[in-house]
C-alpha cells in the first residue's frame, strides 16, 4: 500500500558526464534517461520507478552533475543537493580515480542527513580503481566501494546486491500503525467526516492506511461518519479505540466515552513516522504565542485550496481564537523551500505527512528542531486548542 512517494528513494550523485544516467538505464533495463557524451545532459532531478529484489519497488533519482558551472549550472547543482534530505539511500558515482572536492561535498551533505550510501567506481572497463584512490576514500568514508562497468553484468549485480545489503531494512519494511495499541479481535472505530475536502468516491490515504492496519492486526474495523457516531454507541458496542479526523475532535470527544481511547489519524501518523517526542514537547508552546508571531504551516501534499482546508483556514482560525493573538501564517506545500528564514517563525506545524516517507518528513523538520523552534502536528495542535491534548496522545505516549 505504497504510493509512488512512499517507496524508498535512491539518489545517484556525481560529476557531469560520469555515467549516472547510463547507470540508471542499466539498473532499470530500459533507455529511460537521456545519455550523451556532452557534459550536463541531465539538468534537473528526474525520478524513475523500478523493482529491486530483496527491497521491492523503489524510486531512483537521477541528478545533474555537482561540478556544473556558471549561474545556471549553480542552480542545477543546488537542485541536485536539494534531493539529499528527501532520499533514503545514495549512490556516489566516481570514475577515472577522481575523488576530491566535489565528492567530499556530497559525502558531507549525506552525513548531515544520516543518509547511507555506497561509492561506485564506474567505467572500470577503461580504468580500474587504484589502491591510492581507495586509501583516499577510506580517510573520509567507511562506505562500500563497488567496481562497475556498463559492459559487465556481474558488476551490475554486485552493485544491486550492495544496495540491498546496505539499505536499512527499516526503510522498506512496513511498520504497523497500531502495533501495541490494539490486539486481535479488538473493535476499532474509525470516524471519517465527508466534506468538500474529501475526494469524490474514495477515502483519504490516512483512513485507508488505518483500515488496512486494523485488518493486518486481525482486529474488527467499524467505520462511521461523525453524524452517525451517537447511533453507533447506542448499539452497545465498546471499541478498544476510536480514531477520528482531527477537525471534528470537539464534537467527537463529547460523544466517545472517557473509558474509550481516542486519537486521530494525524496523531497516529505522527507517532508512526514523525518526531513524536518533538511534537509532544512543542505543542504546548501554542499558549506562549504572542501578537505578531509568525507560524509556518507545512503541508506534505499539494492540493486545491478551499474554505474547508484544515491547514490554511480552519486551524489558523482556531489558533487565533484560542490564543486571542493576531498571528501570521505562511504555507509551504510538498517539499518546497520555506518561504522565509526559519528564525522568522515562532512555531512550525506539520500535517500528518501521509504522502511522504519517514526520512522526508523528519528531515523537513530537523533544521527547526536543531534551532529549538517549537514544532507541532495538525492533529496535536487541534487537540490542544480543543482542550483534549492529553487524552488523544495518551494511547501512544505510554507506549513510547
Amino acid at each position: 500500500m505504497k504510493s509512488k512517494d512512499l517507496k524508498p528513494h535512491i539518489g545517484i550523485f556525481g560529476r557531469r558526464n560520469i555515467g549516472k544516467s547510463s547507470l540508471i538505464n542499466a539498473m532499470i533495463g530500459q533507455e529511460v534517461a537521456i545519455v550523451s557524451n556532452e557534459a550536463g545532459t541531465t539538468t534537473d532531478p528526474v525520478k524513475k520507478s523500478m523493482e529491486i529484489f530483496g527491497i521491492g519497488p523503489v524510486i531512483i533519482t537521477d541528478t545533474a552533475g555537482v561540478d556544473d558551472e556558471g549561474k545556471l549550472g549553480m542552480m542545477r547543482v543546488d537542485k541536485s543537493f536539494s534531493v539529499i534530505p528527501n532520499i533514503d539511500f545514495a549512490i556516489l558515482l566516481i570514475a577515472d580515480n577522481e575523488f576530491g572536492y566535489y565528492e567530499l561535498k556530497i559525502i558531507d551533505e549525506l552525513d548531515t542527513y544520516d543518509t547511507p550510501y555506497i561509492i561506485v567506481h564506474g567505467k572500470s572497463d577503461k580504468t580500474k580503481i587504484t589502491s591510492a584512490t581507495k586509501s583516499k576514500i577510506r580517510m573520509v568514508s567507511k562506505a562500500s566501494i563497488i567496481e562497475y562497468s556498463i559492459y559487465d553484468e556481474v558488476s551490475l549485480k554486485n552493485l544491486v546486491d550492495a544496495i540491498v545489503k546496505e539499505m536499512p531494512k527499516s526503510v522498506y519494511n512496513q511498520k504497523s500503525l497500531l502495533k501495541g495499541i490494539i490486539k486481535p479481535k479488538d473493535v476499532v472505530l474509525l470516524i471519517t467526516p465527508i466534506d468538500s475536502e474529501a475526494p469524490e468516491g474514495r477515502m483519504i490515504l490516512p483512513q485507508v492506511m488505518a483500515l488496512r492496519d486494523v485488518l493486518d492486526n486481525d482486529a474488527i474495523c467499524i467505520i462511521v461518519k461523525e453524524t452517525e457516531l451517537e447511533d453507533f454507541f447506542k448499539l452497545g458496542v465498546k471499541p478498544a479505540i476510536a480514531i477520528t479526523d482531527s477537525q471534528v475532535f470537539d464534537q467527537v470527544s463529547k460523544i466517545v466515552p472517557e473509558d474509550v481511547m481516542l486519537t486521530s489519524f494525524s496523531i497516529m501518523l505522527a507517532r508512526f513516522r514523525g518526531n513524536f517526542d518533538a511534537y509532544i514537547e512543542g505543542t504546548p508552546m501554542i499558549d506562549k504565542l504572542k501578537d505578531g508571531d509568525r507560524i509556518l504551516m507545512l503541508e506534505s501534499c499539494t492540493h486545491q485550496v478551499s474554505c474547508e482546508d484544515i491547514g490554511r483556514f480552519k486551524l489558523p482560525n482556531w489558533l487565533e481564537k484560542h490564543t486571542g493573538k493576531k498571528l501570521y501564517f505562511d504555507f509551504a506545500a510538498g517539499l518546497t523551500k520555506f518561504p522565509k528564514s526559519l528564525e522568522d517563525y515562532a512555531m512550525i506545524i506539520q500535517c500528518g505527512g501521509c504522502v511522504v516517507t519517514e526520512k522526508q518528513l523528519n528531515n523537513r523538520l530537523k533544521p527547526a528542531i536543531k534551532k529549538q523552534i517549537p514544532v507541532s502536528n495538525y492533529g496535536m495542535a487541534i487537540a490542544f486548542v480543543t482542550g483534549i491534548f492529553d487524552r488523544v496522545v495518551e494511547p501512544f505516549r505510554k507506549r513510547q
